[in-house]
């Protein structure tokens, strides 16, 4: 039995404390992350949205935020970007397009594999760039659609300059801090 986004409000309802993401007719209920890949996704949409915000290029979510994707999949990925002339306004409910950026971290509970397939479904349905963070070997994913992804670490620097130009990120500072 094929699951609609009606089906999907209505247990967003009964169970508001879940996050849920509906995928080709099957609702996924999304665990909680680990506390450090929570951690690095709040650094990268920190860093993201002190570039974006102050030059009003668009809009930077975080997990809660859902996207009804063109093949009515609803998808929320970890942090993700839209580009200002493309959603002027905030939705209340879900985004009805496919975000320009989209990042994924991995938590203890994911599988990599899951993750690469999740950014791949958004790079088919239109979004032009997509993010894996894998705090765990402390690399950096970056996807375009139909290309091999390229891989960045510690000393590399992150950037996506068809989407966001100047704005780069040393890989070292998207981990969580180690204080002595």
């Amino acid at each position: 039995m094929s699951l609609t986004l009606e089906d999907l409000e209505k247990m967003q309802q009964q169970y508001p404390d879940y996050r849920m993401e509906l995928v080709q007719g099957n609702i996924i209920v999304m665990s909680p992350s680990g506390y450090e890949s929570d951690e690095v996704a709040a650094a990268m949409i920190s860093q993201l949205d002190q570039w974006v915000r102050p030059r009003k290029l668009g809009r930077v979510t975080a997990s809660s935020a859902g996207f009804r994707l063109p093949n009515s999949d609803l998808r929320a990925p970890d942090a993700s970007f839209v580009l200002a002339e493309r959603l002027r306004r905030s939705p209340k409910s879900f985004a009805q397009l496919a975000p320009d950026l989209t990042v994924e971290v991995k938590s203890p509970s994911d599988k990599l594999e899951e993750l690469r397939a999740k950014i791949q479904e958004f790079l088919a349905v239109g979004t032009r760039v997509g993010i894996l963070i894998n705090p765990d070997e402390r690399i950096v994913e970056v996807y375009y659609f139909g290309q091999e992804a390229v891989i960045l670490r510690d000393q590399d620097v992150l950037t996506v300059p068809d989407l966001l130009p100047g704005w780069e990120v040393q890989i070292s500072d998207l981990w969580a801090p180690e204080f002595d």
